[in-house]
């Protein structure tokens, strides 16, 4: 698979870094907007090709698919350009927070015959799997509560994760993991609340929110810019409780630990990339050979969830979850 950059965004590097360990991969090409930073930008990494504008990339026939890390606010529009130029696209995380973009873009993948799959890399590394497992195998009993953190202190407000116009805030840029590990242990929400700190650009600089899923699980959240860089997941059950202390980066390094009767375990876990992994299930779904791990019901969820954590903290109160036959998918 031939991948093309569209952007210069830092996230870029783990792409590039990852597709060197496979041979199902190649990193051909990268935009800007920016001539002289295009072309800095392909000799640093030693890419092929370098375009000035989106546009011209994808243009460019020598590319299979184009991975899109640009800012929250501009996923929707060119993911749609690059499904029209016949490229197949990875969009990093989130796609949207509006159920009708993600519909439409999903609508417009299935009529060009082509892949569209949201990059939520923490989703394809075995870590997740493996406590997926233990909590549907009943290794907690029933499923009673989830606790999701991550955080990290973001002083930079000229960033595009503290821009409104970008679509930033902290429910976006690390509250995303948050919603997608509860959502994967305990189902689609039906019902959401939530509270937000704005930050002086308007944008949440921490939110707090709450999942209501079948079975009377529920699920608190805690996005934040504004404390110490952490994550965590916790999985309480009946009969005991997962903690997994590095669930969204497992390269940052963590256990994960079962706690139950009295006893405390170290739950063994493969060591993997979950980039390469990433980007080898989306060379995988393009050739057909697999479908993607995070295809259009997941998304869709995703963007469903997002949507009522952000009307919840806007407007005080409950929000109840539009739901449909495609999260049954």
């Amino acid at each position: 698979m031939r991948l093309g950059l569209l952007s210069t965004a830092r996230i870029n590097g783990e792409v590039i870094r990852a597709a060197a360990t496979t041979d199902r991969v190649e990193v051909v090409a990268v935009a800007s907007r920016d001539g002289a930073k295009a072309h800095a930008y392909a000799r640093e990494h030693g890419l092929e090709r370098a375009h000035v504008g989106y546009e011209a990339l994808l243009a460019d026939d020598a590319i299979d698919a184009v991975y899109i890390s640009l800012p929250n606010g501009l996923h929707h529009e060119w993911s749609l350009r690059a499904l029209a130029a016949g490229k197949n696209v990875l969009c990093e995380k989130p796609y949207s927070r509006h159920p009708a973009e993600v519909e439409g873009a999903f609508d417009a993948a299935a009529a060009a015959d082509l892949v569209l799959m949201e990059g939520l890399m923490y989703r394809h590394h075995p870590q997740t799997r493996r406590v997926q497992e233990l909590v549907a195998g009943g290794a907690i009993g029933a499923l009673r509560a989830v606790r999701a953190t991550f955080s990290f202190a973001l002083h930079d407000l000229a960033n595009a994760r503290a821009l409104p116009e970008l679509d930033g805030g902290a429910l976006m840029d690390v509250g995303c993991y948050c919603v997608s590990g509860a959502r994967l242990l305990a189902g689609e929400p039906q019902r959401a609340s939530a509270e937000r700190v704005l930050g002086s650009t308007g944008v949440d600089m921490a939110l707090y929110g709450t999942l209501r899923h079948a079975e009377n699980v529920v699920s608190q959240l805690e996005a934040s810019f504004v404390a110490s860089r952490r994550q965590r997941l916790e999985a309480v059950g009946s009969d005991g409780t997962l903690v997994v202390e590095a669930p969204w980066r497992a390269d940052w390094g963590g256990d994960v630990v079962l706690r139950r009767d009295g006893s405390t375990e170290t739950v063994p876990v493969e060591q993997a990339d979950a980039y390469r992994l990433q980007l080898e299930n989306f060379a995988d779904a393009i050739e057909g050979k697999a479908d993607p791990l995070l295809g259009r019901a997941d998304a869709l969820g995703q963007a469903r969830a997002l949507a009522a954590l952000s009307e919840a903290a806007q407007q005080g109160g409950v929000v109840t979850l539009r739901t449909g036959p495609e999260l049954a998918a």
